[in-house]
């Protein structure tokens, strides 16, 4: 790509964005040259008062952080061990377990030794000084959380914790992510409560009353999904959710208000992934979403329930996410926008993209995620060949690009569905070969039909794509899928399981030209 098409993919991206994020980016990124000229640095411990907090017990995390004789972490399916000191600014794995490293997820894990918690707690404040990455916005609000329940379960007093906490709170106030928005901007706001109960600071509640009910507001839809169309990102907004209602549940400090406005939300997203979830518990990895990174659906429907927090039932409709289901299969499909305009940091190039299930077993799946880092497989990943839809002239739907940008995306121009068809047509291919690409899905008792009709003058090339399970080998394939007359190949593709997991599977690649079927026999 050459200097003017950068310039016009850059800018393209940032015709999107609210002027909210495009001024805030300006502003910190000024006041930061101008901090640095003026050698201004924060204060890292603050003086603070604290009050003992009663909590339900929340879900546990992931095992990441063992033995007392060296500090060995695992996160994203990489290990490291530090046989001495921590380096809270590594980054040999990538931005993302530093991240983790650094937001203390460990401290709530199933096994955790309480002087193995209580060493890595004290190494970070006593290296704050020289921390990069772990001061950041984002990681300051999960860390946050995650001290505070550690502090409350076990009782501790400890000064030099709540001081320096207290101070890195001042940080968060200071840098709110209103240049992100979305849920790092939710991120902040869940956080902030959290330390506005446990210092009983009353900036902090305004602030983070303010966010949670504007964001909140905006981005979890009408049918209960969050906005960035993401399940794994459902699934950890919701138990930020849960963590927030079970803060204010048992810890009485101000009106009951903006507890009952969070249950509500919380009983409209629990229905929304009731929905999206398999039977067999299993969400589908839709746009950034992958293995072993939240909560399942069953924990937090259990959470909930201690919470005394009952789903609302919902209708999928404006998150463009659609379930087809009977006794014998489970088919979701994607027939809605990539996500909202100004942060589609998360999205994928993956319009009319479906995921089905045979009898509990997953036969059609995403390729899944494994990495956030700006690379191939990133790219890869995010792709329309990627995904279960059509490419046209080896080209993405929408200009997916840099890791978490998009410029030209695909909008949805029309959709008409009843409780067995559902068909609808995207321009993500308008602009550059005046081509509409229209896909129709009929659910049938034993079987669904896929028809894919391509619009144009001339007719491009066009491939379709099923990307399968790493158990469904060819003889399933054909079992299931009527290939006959079609201009087709299978070939093998890598299954993202987890974050720097892959498996070899396989998939089909359909040629064809104007108007395509497929039928899926159950």
């Amino acid at each position: 790509m050459n200097l003017a098409m950068k310039i016009k993919q850059l800018l393209v991206t940032i015709s999107y964005l609210k002027y909210r994020q495009i001024y805030y980016r300006i502003f910190y990124g000024l006041r930061k040259h101008l901090r640095t000229k003026l050698h201004y640095t924060y204060k890292l411990t603050l003086p603070s008062t604290t009050q003992k907090l009663l909590l339900n017990e929340s879900i546990k995390s992931f095992d990441s952080l063992d033995s007392l004789d060296y500090y060995k972490f695992n996160f994203l399916n990489k290990t490291y061990i530090f046989s001495e000191n921590i380096d809270w600014n590594f980054s040999t794995y990538g931005k993302l377990w530093t991240y983790n490293l650094n937001y203390f997820d460990y401290l709530v894990q199933v096994n955790i030794d309480n002087d193995l918690a209580l060493m890595t707690i004290y190494d970070f404040i006593d290296n704050i000084d020289v921390i990069k990455d772990g001061l950041e916005p984002f990681p300051i609000s999960l860390r946050g959380i995650n001290w505070i329940k550690y502090i409350s379960k076990n009782n501790l007093n400890d000064t030099k914790i709540d001081n320096s906490l207290y101070a890195q709170y001042k940080i968060l106030m200071d840098n709110i992510e209103y240049h992100l928005l979305g849920n790092h901007l939710l991120e902040n706001g869940f956080s902030l409560l959290f330390a506005a109960y446990y210092f009983k600071d009353t900036l902090f509640y305004k602030k983070a009353k303010k966010i949670l009910t504007e964001e909140l507001e905006e981005q979890i839809l009408q049918d209960g999904g969050h906005f960035e169309l993401s399940p794994m990102y459902h699934q950890i907004m919701l138990f930020r959710l849960l963590d927030c209602i079970n803060l204010l549940q048992n810890n009485h400090w101000k009106d009951k208000a903006l507890l009952i406005f969070l249950q509500k939300k919380a009983e409209i997203m629990l229905g929304w992934l009731e929905i999206i979830t398999f039977k067999n518990g299993d969400i589908p990895l839709l746009n950034d979403s992958t293995n072993g990174i939240a909560p399942t659906t069953k924990a937090l429907f259990e959470y909930a329930s201690r919470l005394n927090v009952v789903k609302q039932e919902q209708k999928l409709s404006d998150s463009g996410y659609r379930k087809f289901a009977n006794d014998k299969y489970e088919c979701v499909v994607d027939m809605g926008n990539i996500g909202p305009d100004y942060i589609p940091g998360h999205a994928h190039a993956d319009t009319f993209s479906f995921v089905l299930y045979l009898e509990e077993i997953p036969f059609i799946i995403d390729a899944g995620l494994s990495t956030y880092e700006t690379n191939k497989c990133r790219t890869y990943e995010r792709s329309t060949s990627a995904h279960n839809t059509v490419e046209v002239n080896s080209t993405n739907q929408s200009n997916v690009w840099g890791g978490f940008r998009v410029a030209e995306r695909a909008h949805i121009v029309s959709l008409h569905e009843n409780d067995k068809e559902i068909t609808a047509t995207h321009n993500g291919y308008m602009k550059n070969f005046s081509t509409l690409h229209a896909r129709t899905f009929k659910f049938e008792e034993n079987s669904i039909i896929v028809i894919d009709d391509i619009i144009a003058k001339d007719l491009p090339k066009t491939i379709a794509r099923l990307h399968f399970h790493p158990n469904v080998d060819e003889n399933m394939i054909y079992k299931h899928i009527n290939l006959h007359e079609l201009d087709y190949s299978i070939k093998e593709y890598l299954y993202a399981t987890e974050f720097n997991k892959h498996i070899k599977s396989k998939m089909i690649e359909i040629n064809f030209s104007k108007k395509l079927e497929i039928r899926i026999a159950l």
